[in-house]
């Protein structure tokens, strides 16, 4: 085998076993493209209350089954968690509410997100259940993040070099 072969063998083995390459980037949109706008415009009919946040869980820990694949601590590391890749979203990291709107979110846990594990839950959950859930996994970002979160404006720009590749650590509350 020549040298350049092995090298580039030996990479492709290294980061196809790497965390990075079982997690789709933090920044990258789970709607599909052509249904940003869409999704963007979703607005939760519910305010904000801590008996919301109650259903929301009884939710995610019954009938939705959520914390199979996000975790009961909603890090993305639930029993389903590791057979999965791309690997289930961290709830816990800062740049997942900071980066999409809750009508974006509302989107994926409806209709799923393409290339994911992440099957709709829209013939399962009503759309009341699923904002109540919206806003129980609100509870795992620790209150940081939350900027655009409701607001329509989607994405924020990328941060120039370096400003996405935070991943956090799954599980730790110190992201």
């Amino acid at each position: 085998m020549k040298p350049s072969t092995f090298v580039l063998l030996l990479a492709t083995v290294v980061l196809a076993g790497s965390p990075a390459a079982a997690e789709r980037h933090m920044m990258q949109p789970l709607v599909p493209v052509d249904k940003l706008v869409e999704a963007r415009a979703l607005k939760s009919p519910l305010p904000n209350s801590q008996e919301i946040v109650a259903k929301g869980k009884a939710i995610y820990d019954g009938k939705g089954g959520c914390f199979n694949c996000h975790g009961t601590d909603g890090g993305g590391n639930g029993p389903a968690a590791a057979k999965m890749n791309p690997a289930p979203r961290n709830f816990r990291h800062h740049g997942f509410w900071r980066h999409r709107t809750e009508g974006e979110i509302f989107w994926v846990i409806k209709y799923g997100s393409p290339g994911t594990s992440m099957i709709g839950f829209g013939p399962v959950l009503s759309d009341e259940e699923m904002w109540s859930v919206i806003q129980y996994e609100r509870t795992f970002s620790g209150g940081h993040g939350q900027g655009r979160m409701g607001r329509g404006e989607g994405m924020g720009p990328m941060m120039g070099s370096g400003g996405g590749e935070h991943r956090g650590r799954r599980g730790g509350m110190g992201e």
